[in-house]
């Protein structure tokens, strides 16, 4: 049984004090070491690795299958960026479990939001694929070539279980990573790779499936493995630790709201810039090619940031600890380092060929062309690492309003040059794109430093004072 306790927040000269956390027990003296911040960070990086590898796995299928140009383009500008959109409410359920499901009474009343969300969320995605309104949206707004249309509103279809799984599955992660089973989100992960896996090379060895439905059905089928999984995983943890902790007040719906509000709008606009993204190469020179390789360049880069997005749950689990700050900063320096190395050996010398053109499969052309965009996005994965560190220090203070601005600026910047290279129209859809894509994500970096620099004051100067 885990034991917890009330940590007292520390006198401080700024006005808004941190928030009182329910947090583990632990050696207050000794901190929060790097061996025990490593264990807690490699299960939820490997899992966010392993989630990133659907990408290229699906990428890798379906470009040796029937018509691969036209099935990436579809799936990677259309179905991924709308599923994308449709289920961004529901994606920061895993922050927000991992803050607030405190005990039983908060937990259930969690529990309760999210089946409304999901449910809704499932309802809307049914009117995008089923309803007329999917050629509103596909035609009027991406305003994507035609010969994506059909092929694309299939996967749409198929994709219905999409966001009522995710947001499941990643409000029982919440719980596992609060109470100190991160390994439990690495074996959901698991399922969900394995089905994926398992699917893709099926529809390979059969052939005579369309790309398009072979990526379609992995995806749908793991991501509700998953969440199952999820369900029977979490269900000991809230019997033997959730139920164990002595119930405080639960949150209300009005705090709930002001928590979560702003979450949800961060998360949205981040998922917006995919369909804007999509309906800007769509409108430039080389739109086919530009969609095509979009969704493989995307892939790669979320592969080496995964690495530093899981880092972002380690602070929200942690930072409350007293002892914690120095430890947490140095780790995600070393992270940084690490990641920048591995994106200059990869981006940067013929191991991204060989990944472009014998892993995803693209063709010498369409490989030339990804290869030449990297240079946009080299920033972006090391990047990953610091936007967790001062992403997860805002959402411990729970001032997520300054998550929300981040993401605004990001996609105002996305959009500012998007605009501009179809003004312009004379480059490769491709190379706009990975640049807004690269400058939004410095954007966003530097704005979350601006906004967490008084937190993470406070938090240091709790850990220097003296017991």
């Amino acid at each position: 049984m885990i034991a917890f306790t009330k940590n007292k927040p520390a006198p401080t000269r700024y006005n808004h004090p941190l928030p009182m956390e329910t947090t583990l027990k632990t050696d207050q003296n000794s901190g929060v070491s790097l061996n025990r911040i490593y264990k807690t960070w490699w299960p939820l990086a490997a899992s966010w690795f392993m989630m990133s590898l659907e990408g290229p796995l699906i990428s890798a299928i379906i470009a040796r299958l029937v018509n691969p140009t036209i099935s990436l383009a579809a799936f990677g500008g259309i179905i991924n960026p709308l599923a994308l959109v449709i289920e961004a409410p529901v994606v920061m359920l895993l922050s927000a479990s991992t803050v607030l499901s405190k005990d039983y009474a908060s937990f259930t009343k969690l529990r309760k939001a999210m089946l409304i969300m999901g449910g809704s969320l499932t309802v809307l995605h049914f009117l995008v694929a089923f309803t007329p309104l999917y050629y509103f949206v596909v035609n009027n707004i991406l305003g994507v070539p035609e010969e994506l249309v059909a092929p694309a509103r299939t996967g749409m279809m198929i994709m219905l279980p999409w966001t009522w799984s995710i947001g499941y599955r990643r409000f029982n992660q919440g719980v596992m990573i609060r109470f100190g089973h991160s390994d439990g989100v690495m074996q959901c992960t698991m399922v969900r790779l394995s089905t994926i896996i398992l699917v893709l090379f099926g529809g390979y060895f059969i052939g005579t499936i369309p790309g398009i439905i072979v990526a379609t059905i992995a995806e749908a089928a793991g991501v509700t493995f998953e969440a199952i999984f999820s369900g029977l995983r979490v269900r000991r943890i809230v019997q033997d630790d959730v139920k164990s902790v002595p119930v405080s007040d639960p949150f209300s719906w009005r705090e709930f709201a002001a928590f979560y509000a702003p979450l949800v709008l961060t998360s949205l606009l981040q998922f917006l810039g995919n369909p804007i993204g999509s309906a800007a190469l769509s409108r430039m020179p080389n739109a086919i090619d530009s969609l095509a390789t979009w969704g493989v360049i995307l892939n790669l880069v979320f592969l080496l940031r995964s690495i530093g997005m899981g880092y972002n749950e380690v602070v929200v689990a942690l930072i409350s600890e007293k002892g914690s700050f120095m430890n947490l900063k140095n780790f995600s320096h070393m992270l940084t380092a690490f990641l920048t190395i591995v994106v200059l050996v990869i981006f940067l010398t013929p191991i991204s060929r060989l990944w472009f053109e014998q892993v995803t499969g693209l063709s010498g052309e369409l490989s030339e062309l990804a290869r030449s965009s990297l240079v946009y996005v080299l920033a972006v994965p090391p990047l990953s690492v610091y936007q967790s560190w001062f992403q997860g220090s805002i959402l411990y203070s729970r001032k997520t309003k300054s998550i929300t601005e981040s993401v605004i600026l990001y996609l105002v910047v996305f959009v500012f040059v998007l605009i501009a290279g179809v003004i312009w129209g004379k480059a490769t859809g491709l190379y706009v794109g990975a640049a807004a894509f690269g400058l939004a994500n410095v954007a966003q970096t530097f704005w979350l430093f601006i906004r967490s620099r008084d937190i993470l004051a406070q938090i240091h100067q709790r850990d220097m004072l003296k017991e």
